[in-house]
């Protein structure tokens, strides 16, 4: 019984996606497993704060672009403000994108996010000051990115809106011209 089924979105960049999970779980799982192999706490944070460094600017820089068509950076102007800055692709790309990439992109942000706090609480819990330090730096990254990709998300929504307004408005306004202009 061969049925006709709807075909199945796949991901458009596995490999982008491959590494957006990658850093993320490289990260938690050596946190959670290092204690089982290494007694010194420095070389537990080097590498979990390096592996949560190296997320950072993949999600920034690489799987943000690819994955959800957006981009945030954070710049100092001269006057000595601090000025996001946001790039995302035009509307009709940004119709293209993936679902399931972005689908990706957004729950891992979030989850790992909640992850790094869950293990923040469990560090309270065993009074371990140290460690705590460890998860506060990985989830001062993982919040960044956050941040940065939810505003740049609702900067896009906004910028599309204003699209339409501007289209709806042009149209209008050409459409009465060439009324009157018969008239």
């Amino acid at each position: 019984m061969d049925r006709l089924q709807p075909p199945r979105e796949n991901y458009a960049n596995p490999k982008t996606c491959f590494f957006h999970v990658f850093f993320k779980a490289a990260a938690l799982a050596f946190y959670i497993l290092s204690a089982l192999f290494f007694n010194s706490f420095v070389i537990i944070f080097v590498v979990t704060v390096l592996l949560a460094a190296l997320d950072f600017w993949v999600v920034k820089n690489v799987s943000g672009r690819i994955l959800v068509g957006l981009r945030w950076w954070n710049e100092i102007n001269e006057q000595g403000e601090s000025v996001w800055k946001f790039e995302c692709l035009d509307q009709e790309s940004l119709a293209r994108v993936n679902k399931k990439d972005s689908w990706l992109f957004w729950w891992t942000l979030y989850l790992t996010a909640v992850a790094w706090i869950f293990l923040g609480i469990f560090s309270l819990i065993r009074f371990q000051a140290d460690y705590l330090l460890v998860v506060g730096v990985c989830l001062s990254l993982s919040i960044a990115n956050i941040v940065g990709f939810t505003k740049c998300r609702k900067d896009a929504k906004k910028q599309i809106q204003q699209f339409a307004s501007q289209t709806i408005a042009s149209r209008f306004s050409s459409t009465l011209q060439s009324a009157f202009s018969v008239v």
